[in-house]
Parts: structure tokens; C-alpha cells; sequence
């Protein structure tokens, strides 16, 4: 039996901790067959992010095509999408499937990662045709606190660590998976927190880079 394809739409993470790099690995951890469209590309470790480089509104129109049109994705995750005219693409191209909105607009070291004119994007056009939204506090926020059905707000868990570099992007892309397994929104929701929380414990004593260390996106201690 084929697996479901989950799509994330998202930037990359030069560190491999956030972005395309935590969509993936999660999306394989749990099952899924992950497609990806590059929105940006960022210049990225656990200390914060050096550089931008925002893809080009024609070539992330025509990964998304590519992946719509032959893979046919049952789920679609936000990331990162760096311009309001993307925002704009993912809302008019994803409202008829299951839409997981991760509005990635800091990030954890406190770089802002997206304008004014982002938010006003995801506020008038993506957040009304989401599934889901999972923004964390500062987030959700920025985003004038939105009273609509369907919008998590993520939180810290409750394990001691600062391996938590990728932690939302993660959360955001096991709902997405979950959700594409056929699981409905409460109980996805709870299993999402439950995969993090395990993630966290395993990279807790890590010690990789010189900040915010990566979430693990390893099941348990490699051999």
C-alpha cells in the first residue's frame, strides 16, 4: 500500500535543525512520503540566522505545480514562506486539502523571519483556508491573536533542554503527518505534542553547536 504524501512548503536550515531539514526527517519517522517546495534558502546554525536568500516567486510556483499536479499530496505544511505573494500561492493553491499553517515568523534565536506585509498575508488570506495553525505565543501575537477554530498555540514542553532548535517545525509537520494517516484534528494534536516530547528527551544532553541545539530527529541513540 502506498504511503500518504505530506508537502511541506518551508525554507531550509543550513544546521539541519528547522525548516525543510525537521520536515522531512519527521515526515519519514512517521510514515509519510515527504514532498518539498524551497521558499528560501537561509544561511542558518544554533547561534541564529546570518542570511536570507528568498526564492524566486516563479520557481516556487513551479515546484508547487510539479508536486500538486503528479504527487498529489493528501496534506500540505507551511513553513517559512519569506514573501506576502507566496503566502498568496499556498492559499490559492492549497485550500482544498488538509492545510497545516506553521507561521514561521522568528526564529528561535529571535531573528525576525518574516515583514509586515508577510503577516498581513497569512492574517487576510492563509489563516481562513487553514486546517490547522500552530503558532507559538509570539506568533500567534503578531498574528493579532486569532479567534478562529483551528489555531494551537504551541508551547515549551516540560522537558529541560536547549535542544529545542526545530521544535515547532517539527510539532507543525507531525500533526500535518497524522493528519494524512487519517487521524482526526484532537487526537493528532495530542499525538503531535507526544512525538516532540520523546524528540526533546532523546537530544536533551546533546551537545552539538555553540546555542540552540537541534531538536533530534533520531529515533532513540543511533547504534
Amino acid at each position: 500500500m502506498n504511503p500518504p504524501v505530506v508537502l511541506t512548503i518551508a525554507g531550509t536550515d543550513s544546521g539541519g535543525a528547522a525548516g525543510i531539514a525537521a520536515d522531512l526527517t519527521t515526515f519519514a519517522a512517521l510514515g509519510v512520503h515527504g514532498a518539498c517546495v524551497v521558499t528560501a534558502v537561509t544561511a542558518q546554525d544554533t547561534t541564529g540566522v546570518r542570511a536570507i536568500h528568498a526564492v524566486p516567486h516563479d520557481i516556487v510556483a513551479a515546484q508547487l505545480d510539479a508536486v500538486l499536479e503528479d504527487l498529489d499530496p493528501v496534506a500540505v505544511k507551511t513553513g517559512m514562506l519569506a514573501t506576502p505573494e507566496v503566502v498568496r500561492l499556498v492559499a490559492e493553491r492549497c485550500a482544498d486539502r488538509l492545510l497545516v499553517v506553521d507561521p514561521v515568523l522568528a526564529a528561535t534565536s529571535g531573528a525576525l523571519l518574516a515583514s509586515d506585509e508577510v503577516v498581513a498575508a497569512y492574517r487576510e488570506h492563509l489563516l481562513p483556508v487553514a486546517t490547522v495553525a500552530t503558532p507559538n505565543e509570539e506568533e500567534f501575537e503578531a498574528l493579532g491573536r486569532p479567534d478562529r477554530p483551528g489555531v494551537i498555540v504551541t508551547r515549551g514542553g516540560d522537558i529541560a533542554t536547549t535542544n529545542d532548535h526545530g521544535t515547532g517545525c517539527t510539532h507543525s509537520s507531525a500533526l500535518a503527518a497524522y493528519l494524512a494517516h487519517g487521524v482526526d484534528l484532537p487526537l493528532a494534536a495530542v499525538r503531535a505534542d507526544a512525538f516532540v516530547a520523546r524528540q526533546l528527551h532523546v537530544s536533551s544532553d546533546w551537545t552539538l553547536g555553540r546555542g540552540r541545539g537541534p531538536v533530534a530527529h533520531i529515533q532513540g541513540d543511533p547504534a
